[in-house]
């Protein structure tokens, strides 16, 4: 492994993977695992996403969380442990911490036509009909362009380039549309409280769509916290800890958080819409053989991802 210490993320385009030549994507695998194995994170283009979809989804998101509290609640079903509808405003608290995030989201699964027994049905709020036309096309694009990173994934670690087609296919995903929303009086709230405390994700990887305002950190290996930005055409593709586990550390799921604005701009709102990959429930994460040795020993439990999911959103205050 590469001792790099990224004072940025790395930048890569996905058309080299897709493109057919052999050499471009031979390298895009190589750099995207060098990427992964040091500081997990990767700023990507020709993701799929176009200007006008991404324009009209957070359009459409802004509108929803413009709306009164009353409204919004109406589209809130605690029963379903935060996996589908809305999620209220401090209701997620980052694994071991007990402040929750100074942030409401959205949550969309998979669409009725792929829906597993398994799956709640998908929460639409009646009051931003386009909500629903911009989140499916979106949700559908995220997925195609993470298919292709785990096929790129699965090549750098030795498997077959399909490995994870058939684990992510109807895969538990999900499209969170998170409303950070103006703190009016920042001295009225916890001390420890921030827009996103410091966690890695649950899933196999996330695709970040562009936010609308500064924030999102990312902790490198040397205990330093830098900046992550992308270029407008770019989305953030990270290694979450299902990927993690499955490659015994060897991938990194790396630490990251969304900081407050300074004390002037706190009154302001931050949107962000992540799109989380999942595999099916029954995926097994047991370490890979090929990942552990004298040096990298196994470090985690066999479990599958349904059984991570749970304990997993237990410990974030989602389910009780």
């Amino acid at each position: 492994m590469s001792d790099t210490l990224y004072s940025e993320i790395p930048s890569l385009d996905l058309a080299d993977f897709t493109s057919g030549d052999a050499e471009r994507k031979n390298k895009f695998v190589s750099d995207l695992g060098n990427a992964y194995q040091n500081i997990g994170f990767v700023a990507i283009k020709n993701h799929g996403l176009s200007d006008q979809l991404t324009s009209q989804l957070y359009t459409s998101v802004q509108n929803f969380f413009s709306q009164p509290d009353e409204i919004k609640l109406k589209y809130e079903q605690k029963d379903l442990a935060g996996q589908r509808g809305y999620i209220s405003k401090g209701r997620e608290k980052a694994k071991g911490r007990n402040t929750g995030d100074l942030k409401e989201f959205y949550h969309v699964g998979q669409p009725p036509q792929s829906q597993l027994p398994e799956y709640p049905d998908n929460i639409w709020p009646t009051e931003v009909p386009e909500f629903k036309d911009c989140t499916s096309e979106a949700y559908k694009t995220l997925e195609a362009a993470g298919i292709q990173m785990l096929r790129a994934i699965a090549l750098h670690l030795g498997l077959d380039e399909y490995y994870f087609d058939d684990k992510v296919n109807k895969g538990n995903s999900i499209l969170r549309q998170i409303h950070y929303f103006p703190i009016e009086n920042p001295d009225e709230i916890p001390e420890d409280a921030v827009r996103a405390a410091e966690h890695g994700d649950i899933n196999l990887i996330t695709l970040l769509m562009g936010a609308s305002a500064d924030g999102l950190q990312v902790l490198r290996r040397d205990g330093e916290w830098i900046a992550i930005t992308a270029l407008p055409e770019q989305i953030i593709v990270n290694v979450g800890d299902m990927l993690d586990r499955l490659t015994n550390h060897k991938l990194k799921s790396t630490i990251h958080r969304v900081v407050n604005p300074p004390r002037e701009k706190m009154g302001t709102s931050r949107y962000s819409i992540p799109f989380f990959m999942h595999p099916v429930s029954s995926m097994d994460l047991t370490c890979l053989e090929s990942c552990v040795s004298d040096e990298n020993p196994k470090r985690y439990e066999d479990m599958t991802a349904g059984e991570f999911l749970d304990e997993r959103l237990k410990e974030i205050g989602l389910k009780s």
